[in-house]
């Protein structure tokens, strides 16, 4: 796996998987704008799309999604050099309120007048508005060990904490060191 640098200034991080054609966040975005992987992504989860939030309607959720995506990715890619990135990432539990190193963190889309926005973003935290995102995922349920999509987005970012800790990463001064010696 490699890194790529988002914001230009080593604060928002995303991991490029092997293989894989792009990094995690591009692909993420690419996904929640594209009609017919939404289309399927809905027709196979209608269930709890209908049951969590209460939306049968198919053309209404794709619609939701991309208008959601919109004010997501405008806000992780229009990131001013001020903009304080742990306003908008928060620990994955939602039990914990204080974040420690190499937190699982999440960021969210923003409620709506339609509905709590269904979109995530997971990320590691390396140290005070310092974050490497590991993937992100449509959540339509309480809690993501339920759904197999969700699963493998906490299958990711524990691999990418294993990765950092078996590098011996543990801070941004670590990861620093890590990325220039590449």
């Amino acid at each position: 796996m490699t890194f790529d640098d988002i914001t230009g200034d080593g604060r928002l991080w995303a991991v490029r998987y092997d293989g894989a054609n792009d990094n995690e966040l591009f692909r993420l975005f690419e996904h929640w704008n594209d009609v017919m992987w939404l289309r399927n992504f809905f027709k196979e989860n209608i269930n709890d799309l209908s049951a969590y939030f209460k939306i049968t309607d198919i053309n209404q959720a794709i619609s939701d999604t991309i208008d959601d995506s919109e004010i997501l990715e405008g806000v992780i890619l229009d990131i001013s050099p001020e903009a304080d990135l742990d306003l908008i990432f928060r620990p994955l539990s939602n039990n914990r309120t204080i974040a420690e190193m190499l937190e699982k963190m999440k960021a969210r889309g923003e409620k709506t007048n339609r509905h709590d926005s269904w979109l995530r973003i997971y990320a590691i935290r390396l140290a005070d508005g310092k974050y490497i995102i590991t993937g992100g995922a449509i959540k339509l349920t309480a809690t993501m060990q339920e759904r197999p999509h969700t699963q493998a987005e906490l299958d990711k970012i524990e691999k990418v904490r294993r990765f950092l800790l078996d590098e011996g990463i543990v801070d941004d001064d670590g990861f620093i060191d890590y990325i220039s010696e590449l």
